[in-house]
């Protein structure tokens, strides 16, 4: 069994198969954390330790004794006001004005299958292969109720955590705080993993000790941010791809959040994720309910490699939904970076049989097919075809490209508008912006209040209208921060960041179920949005605007961390490079582009025959290697941020096939040669090339490894296809 209750020790016990998660009901009713870790037996409660901690204060209950202290003690859910000076996971403003809450156990229930949640997006699981752990937490005198969530998914090795906050008491309160997950470590000495950047140069990684003091990462921008992504990880000092105990927290959500890691005066770790608690103070009148987004945990003793393959797994089979979970994508071609704004039906149909030559099989059309929109200052939230531009309807337009045997995908950005549209003069109480003030414009656009249903409901109908006429994919972009942050018709201004986020989910749900074969990409920016919570509607995500393949590499490689490669949005595009300047060769930005959801970003009327040829060549390998790159294990061979070369792997389930791919990243004279080792295969056994037809050992494979060719010329890619072979 997952989940195991012990009566006489009052221990709740979480096992999945490569890990163990405990914690204890005291006697005074607080929920105690005692371990995560390795899977074991037994009660660990022996860890707790209690001693006179001068000036922690002491719980009512326990009369004079001076050891018992909620200051020094790991917790399940630590509440602001309860003696525990270290940062709070919860804290509630209560009716008469005070900031404390003091939750103590009702009672649990244990039930075969994974819990949902209302609203929000949610790992899933069949009921045979999850349990779920339902903990009762209550303040005796406010009557603010917190049902503690623990969905476990053993084969997966992971588990879930949120929380159903509900008003039981006569009086309003204000929730100003509430984290999904916290891990209290009692001991260890740990390095703390983010995820920084800025658009155009998402997810790089960061690791760092943990010190004493507070180390947080987070978004205030509404939404998960280039800045900071919503997955931080904790590692031993001496954890490495391969070996190592290490944590991740995932956070389901696709608004501001906040992550935190602390150590506090006794050497204790605290870490923890959850919602930005800055402009957030969430009120709940008697009998409302408040549900948390939920937090994937998992852990690893065998380092960073098998956390990441953790994740990856349960995103791909557990969180992306439909259609498109399993299905391999179609190879696309964006029009953006071949005619930006300037085009018509005809120019978008000539891009379209150039691409169907050369073997693309989806055409997208990019931003500028709607209202008055021939640059990126009018036009937004008129969604309706501008046939004038186009030259004909978008129907005929759509038969036409279907004619030539392919796909048809649109771009839209539903979240925003132009002040310089049909809609914001109609309509301007349905932007967010502050009473009396000018609003604060980035790409000289608004935000419109999602957090009302009236205006998710408009945007819904106008799109619908559009995807109706026969569209196959839809690129969703976002390309602002939220700013000015108020909702003329909400009752509370501190409500609005998090019901914007339940409006974007409740338009993508809509979407989703009534469009169940249209492929939905997600965007904000390029990566600006790229977290789990986006996964249960978008099954891929664009990774980021900077479609550069050297500094794809290292974008990439961080993305991997958390993310499956079947989620990365991840194009060859022209050169010099549109972003960077930088000129890379035609096989390079295939092989990095086939690290993701392979597609171009290019006017294949503007190659060379030589080089159509080499898109053909590409679009035959990407579905020769498609099902090994979606569905394999993903190993990160080098550190791109550290290393000469950038280098990846696909391993299949069953260890016969291997994809290898490198990419150089710099280049001196006299080079000296660079040995990469392989990872995940088969002790024991032979591996042939597939081009070369020369076969390896695969111990000396992992063990020595294979050497790069010192060719000449800047960023050589290459990409090794092997098969198991029998010994001769």
């Amino acid at each position: 069994m997952g989940i195991v209750y012990d009566e006489t020790r009052k221990t709740f016990t979480l096992h999945t198969k490569g890990s163990t998660y405990q914690m204890q009901v005291d006697p005074y009713g607080f929920l105690l954390h005692l371990y995560y870790g390795r899977r074991t037996r037994g009660c660990m409660d022996y860890l707790l330790t209690y001693a006179d901690r001068g000036f922690s204060g002491n719980p009512y209950d326990v009369g004079k004794d001076r050891t018992y202290s909620m200051d020094v003690l790991p917790q399940e859910f630590p509440c602001q006001g309860n003696g525990d000076y270290r940062s709070p996971v919860f804290a509630v403003k209560n009716a008469d004005g005070s900031i404390c809450c003091d939750l103590r156990f009702q009672r649990y229930e244990i039930e075969k299958g994974k819990y949902g949640l209302k609203g929000l997006p949610a790992v899933y699981a069949e009921e045979a292969e999850a349990e779920t752990l339902k903990i009762y937490m209550e303040d005796p005198v406010t009557r603010v109720s917190v049902c503690l969530l623990y969905g476990v998914l053993e084969e997966y090795d992971v588990i879930t955590r949120s929380a159903v906050v509900t008003n039981q008491g006569e009086g309003r309160v204000c929730l100003e705080k509430i984290q999904s997950a916290c891990l209290d470590f009692v001991c260890g000495e740990f390095d703390l993993l983010t995820f920084y950047g800025r658009h155009a140069m998402e997810r790089n990684l960061q690791r760092v000790p943990v010190v004493h003091g507070s180390q947080m990462i987070g978004s205030r921008r509404g939404t998960s941010s280039h800045q900071y992504n919503p997955m931080m990880i904790l590692a031993d000092h001496e954890a490495t791809e391969d070996a190592g105990s290490c944590y991740a927290m995932a956070l389901l959500y696709s608004g501001g959040f906040k992550g935190e890691v602390e150590k506090d005066q006794f050497h204790l770790t605290r870490m923890q994720l959850g919602l930005q608690e800055e402009l957030f103070s969430y009120s709940l009148d008697p009998g409302q309910e408040f549900y948390a987004p939920e937090v994937v945990l998992t852990y690893s003793q065998s380092g960073l490699g098998r956390l990441s393959h953790n994740l990856h797994i349960c995103f791909r089979k557990r969180l992306c939904r439909g259609k498109y979970r399993d299905l391999e994508r179609p190879v696309l071609l964006n029009s953006w970076e071949a005619s930006y704004f300037d085009f018509n039906g005809e120019s978008i149909y000539q891009l379209a049989k150039q691409a169907s030559q050369v073997g693309v099989e989806m055409l997208v059309m990019d931003d500028g097919w709607f209202g008055k929109r021939d640059d990126d200052n009018s036009g937004l939230g008129d969604w309706y075809v501008n046939e004038e531009k186009l030259g004909e309807s978008l129907q005929d337009l759509i038969q036409r490209i279907n004619g030539l045997g392919m796909k048809f995908g649109i771009w839209i950005e539903p979240e925003s508008v132009n002040e310089d549209s049909n809609l914001f003069q109609e309509h301007p109480d349905w932007v967010m912006r502050i009473p009396g003030r000018n609003p604060v414009r980035a790409r000289n656009q608004l935000v419109l209040d999602f957090s009302r249903k009236e205006v998710v409901d408009y945007i819904f109908e106008q799109i619908c209208k559009i995807l109706d006429l026969g569209v196959e994919y839809v690129k969703w972009d976002m390309n602002r921060s939220l700013a000015d942050v108020y909702s003329c018709a909400a009752k509370d201004q501190g409500n609005v960041l998090y019901d914007y986020v339940l409006g974007l989910y409740d338009f993508l749900e809509r979407l989703v179920q009534r469009y169940p074969n249209i492929l939905i990409e997600g965007c904000c920016g390029g990566g600006g949005r790229f977290d789990a919570g986006m996964l249960y509607y978008t099954p891929q995500i664009w990774c980021s605007d900077n479609t550069d393949a050297v500094d794809r590499v290292r974008i990439q490689y961080g993305t991997s961390f958390g993310y499956p490669v079947s989620s990365v949005g991840s194009h060859v595009s022209a050169v010099p490079n549109h972003q960077t300047g930088r000129s890379t060769s035609l096989k390079t930005r295939g092989v990095v582009a086939m690290a993701g959801t392979f597609g171009y970003e290019l006017d294949p009327g503007m190659l060379t025959e030589d080089e159509k040829q080499e898109i053909r060549s590409q679009i035959e390998q990407y579905h020769r290697y498609a099902p090994l790159i979606q569905n394999g294990r993903y190993y990160r061979l080098t550190n791109p941020f550290v290393s000469e070369a950038g280098a990846w792997e696909f391993v299949s389930e069953d260890q016969k096939e291997v994809l290898f791919q490198a990419v150089m990243l710099e280049i001196h004279g006299n080079m000296t040669v660079n040995y990469v080792r392989l990872k995940g295969l088969k002790r024991d056994c032979l591996y042939q090339e597939q081009t070369s037809g020369r076969v390896y050992a695969a111990d000396a494979l992992m063990e020595t490894g294979i050497p790069l060719p010192t060719a000449f010329g800047e960023y050589q890619a290459y990409q090794y296809y092997f098969k198991e072979v029998e010994e001769s």
